[in-house]
């Protein structure tokens, strides 16, 4: 008798065991079909912003065959995202895995990001910081403008020469100017070594390259196209004087370990190896940008700490660039208190971008928080036009991507943590409500 009970009580807790195993795979595979439905309709949405889709390594077949309509056709295209979002919200949790319950969350931001990007494209007006937290999932501080006039006095201490803060800042920075000539130089140099710092510690594809190019007339300063399969283009901008601290800065955020790596370890292991076919696609205009940027900018410390930056800069880039590395300590203290003044960018785009003040009152507020010179101001409302609240992501998501890391023992004295908590997060899903 006890024998039949323990074979019935073996075969139902099987049966149970299959019977979850069959829910897990099933809601899974439903999971899948959603990731397919929304690529494919993403795609079909960046046929009308080539800003849309910043890099796509999925299905050949995946992509629209049919030429783009004459105009947005933006109800098809939300209907669409809708009733993927209702699917989502209906997918039940109990039994999910800790990895499929992070994918879950995460899909849910990047369609709520999509469904805010084509309502825009439609001309919805949002608030910056209501647009930040639904494109971002972000919900950006507010700084007095005292907190900075603060900063700037600082600044005005320890810099030489006569005339406004910014005439100084102008004049005495020209001395660490690159030169164009040697800018391929420089840069390949500060790759070389960023690459071999990031490889150190990571797996990376084998096949994993990239190419550069140094191009004129963007918003940007530097940009990385994956092109998927390990490999981006990398484009720096020239369009204004590059100083040599620029050199790992961009060769770290675009490169090693910043985007390219990014993008080559989510196409490894969330696209290749667990087949989550929504990362086959970046929507730029998502929460993904946030950790994107954020860990790009946040990349440069790890793989550059203070002090081993200044003494390979001072031993290596500056005798490239042809400059004198004698002034390089007191350059780069002036730059760590300049660097406190990044969210003054964020305040004057919020009130630029909610019409509080024109366009040549936004350049003069950069040129007097951020220090740019004119020209470069105004280009930068070049890129607020384009990229709107999407300046938020430089900055915030260095200081929560920051936050997680050294709250979690990544701190400057245990740097090997700090690099294996970073290629964690640059390998999985995380949006900003995951860092808190």
């Amino acid at each position: 008798m006890k024998k039949a009970l323990l074979l019935l009580l073996a075969v139902a807790c099987w049966a149970c065991t299959s019977s979850q195993t069959e829910t897990e795979t099933a809601e899974a595979a439903s999971m899948d079909q959603l990731a397919e439905r929304y690529v494919k309709n993403l795609l079909q949405l960046g046929q009308y912003d080539s800003d849309i889709v910043d890099a796509y390594y999925g299905p050949e077949e995946w992509k629209p065959t049919e030429a783009a309509a004459d105009s947005l056709p933006a109800e098809d295209i939300l209907n669409e995202f809708r009733a993927i979002q209702e699917q989502l919200e209906a997918q039940p949790e109990q039994n999910l895995s800790e990895d499929e319950k992070r994918r879950l969350a995460m899909f849910r931001k990047q369609v709520l990001a999509a469904i805010t990007k084509v309502e825009m494209m439609q001309g919805k007006k949002l608030p910056f910081d209501e647009e930040a937290k639904l494109l971002y999932d972000a919900e950006p501080p507010h700084y007095k403008l005292a907190y900075f006039d603060s900063i700037l006095t600082e600044i005005d201490r320890e810099l030489p020469g006569k005339g406004s803060i910014t005439e100084r800042w102008d004049a005495y920075r020209a001395k660490f100017e690159i030169p164009k000539a040697k800018l391929d130089t420089v840069f390949k140099a500060a790759i070389a070594e960023a690459r071999n710092r990031t490889k150190a510690h990571y797996q990376l594809p084998e096949q994993e390259n990239f190419k550069m190019e140094f191009v004129t007339d963007k918003a940007w300063s530097g940009y990385n196209y994956y092109k998927g399969n390990g490999y981006s283009l990398i484009q720096i901008n020239t369009d204004f004087p590059i100083y040599i601290e620029r050199a790992i800065d961009l060769a770290s955020h675009e490169g090693y370990p910043g985007h390219h790596v990014f993008n080559a370890l989510l196409e490894q292991n969330l696209v290749n190896e667990k087949g989550w076919k929504e990362y086959s696609i970046y929507p730029l205009f998502s929460p993904q940008s946030l950790i994107a940027e954020g860990s790009a900018n946040y990349g440069i410390e790890v793989a550059f700490p203070a002090q081993e930056r200044l003494a390979f800069e001072k031993d290596v880039l500056f005798p490239l660039a042809g400059l004198n590395a004698a002034e390089a300590d007191r350059y780069y203290s002036i730059l760590e208190k300049i660097s406190q003044l990044d969210f003054a960018g964020n305040e004057t785009a919020r009130l630029y971008l909610n019409g509080e003040i024109s366009r040549e009152a936004a350049a003069d507020m950069l040129v007097k928080y951020n220090l740019y010179q004119k020209d470069r101001a105004l280009q930068r409302t070049r890129f607020m036009d384009k990229y709107r609240s999407y300046v938020i992501n430089y900055n915030l998501g260095q200081q929560l991507v920051r936050q997680y890391i050294e709250a979690n023992g990544g701190t400057d004295n245990n740097p090997e943590k700090r690099w294996e908590l970073f290629g964690e997060l640059l390998s999985n899903p995380y949006t900003a409500s995951m860092l808190k």
